[in-house]
């Protein structure tokens, strides 16, 4: 009990220093992203920080699995490191005892990855799309941000003002550039101003400007000042999801109910893996934690990196097979992690098997027997 009381305030204290980075990292990523789209005219900047938590939530299985592999191997690598583990072997006590205190300490962080993935990750994808689709569905003049040249939804007409006031429905300085059957029709003004038409549509009403109308290339451009200049914009689209939402953001029952569709079959592929890697990857750290005491410790945790990043590409790998329809669902799932687990039952038998003339231990015996070999023969030389 002391044993694994003590294991898991280090598990969790790990664990708790891994997360912290690890998200810094993501949030720091993810807001730079989002940003540089908000400045771009891609989303809105009123969601900004909506779309932030949204995209920091779809990244959360793939931090807590890394925080849960990292805090394992990084805990008996400091065992070893610290020599705790001769102790523990001098007890009698196995290196398969590590099992059940781990296991046990990351069931939480397990049901986590699954309720996320299952559930949580979805939504906050169906959201993230949502927010994006309604922004391009908004009125012309509320995506344009000042300062910013802004095509319309039927590309036929470009935006340009230079400041706006009372919510986007007031705008000063106007430039419409619109694609007519007659020629261009290029549209200065001082201050425009939106307004309804009482049937689900809008004018945006011009006031103190000038108009221009003729072909580019020609001198018969015809020129007009007015007070007052009404042009129709694009009415208003409900915000909701297409049809061809990707299957990312379906609801799990959904992509269960589906039947013979790749994609949906891909994503349960991803899904149901999220949860196996994380138990499995957890079992794989604690062989792979060995560190000789007298050597560093940052090879393991580069070690744990390539590991993790070459699992996860496998694992797209396979979700990507299913999308090509190469591999169906009910063969899809299961060969990697199946193989991942034989792995870990070879190393643990590998690690437990001290005798063998490959172990760490035996290989770490005979440097050092050479070492004094050939120190003793040197100092018989010197003599």
């Amino acid at each position: 009990m002391i044993f694994r009381r003590a294991l898991q305030r280090e598990l969790a204290s790990v664990a708790g220093a891994t997360f912290t980075v690890l998200f810094s990292i993501f949030v720091t990523w993810t807001l730079i992203s989002i940003l540089g789209k908000a400045a771009g005219g891609k989303v809105a900047s009123s969601d900004v920080l909506a779309l932030i938590g949204f995209s920091v939530l779809n990244y959360l299985p793939t931090i807590l699995i890394l925080t849960s592999f990292i805090a394992v191997i990084a805990t008996i690598t400091r065992s070893y490191r610290d020599s705790e583990m001769v102790v523990w072997f001098a007890t009698g006590q196995s290196l398969a005892r590590w099992i059940a205190p781990v296991l046990t300490a990351g069931l939480p962080v397990v049901v986590a990855v699954g309720l996320l993935t299952f559930y949580a990750t979805p939504w906050a994808k169906s959201k993230s799309v949502e927010y994006i689709q309604r922004f391009e569905k908004r009125e012309d003049l509320k995506r344009v941000a000042p300062g910013q040249f802004r095509e319309s939804t039927s590309a036929n007409r470009v935006f340009f003002v230079e400041g706006s006031t009372g919510g986007s429905t007031v705008v000063q300085n106007v430039f419409v550039n619109s694609v007519e059957q007659n020629g261009n029709s290029v549209v200065v003004a001082k201050e425009g101003v939106i307004e309804p038409d009482g049937k689900g549509g809008q004018y945006l009403v011009l006031s103190n400007g000038r108009r221009y109308l003729g072909q580019p290339g020609q001198a018969d451009f015809q020129s007009m000042e007015f007070e007052r200049y009404r042009m129709r914009v694009n009415s208003s689209v409900p915000a909701t999801l297409d049809a061809d939402t990707p299957a990312a953001a379906m609801p799990t029952a959904l992509l269960l109910a589906a039947k013979d569709n790749r994609f949906a079959d891909a994503e349960l592929v991803y899904r149901v893996s999220a949860p196996l890697s994380c138990v499995v990857l957890m079992l794989l750290a604690i062989p792979l934690g060995f560190v000789n005491p007298r050597a560093g410790s940052s090879a393991n945790l580069i070690l744990a990196l390539l590991i993790f990043f070459t699992y996860n590409n496998l694992t797209k790998l396979f979700e990507n097979s299913v999308k090509q329809e190469k591999l169906s669902l009910a063969m899809a799932w299961w060969p990697l992690h199946l193989f991942a687990l034989v792995t870990v039952i070879v190393l643990f038998a590998w690690r437990l098997n001290v005798n063998h003339r490959w172990h760490p231990a035996t290989l770490w015996s005979a440097y050092k027997r050479r070492r004094l070999l050939s120190s003793g023969a040197v100092q018989e030389g010197v003599q």
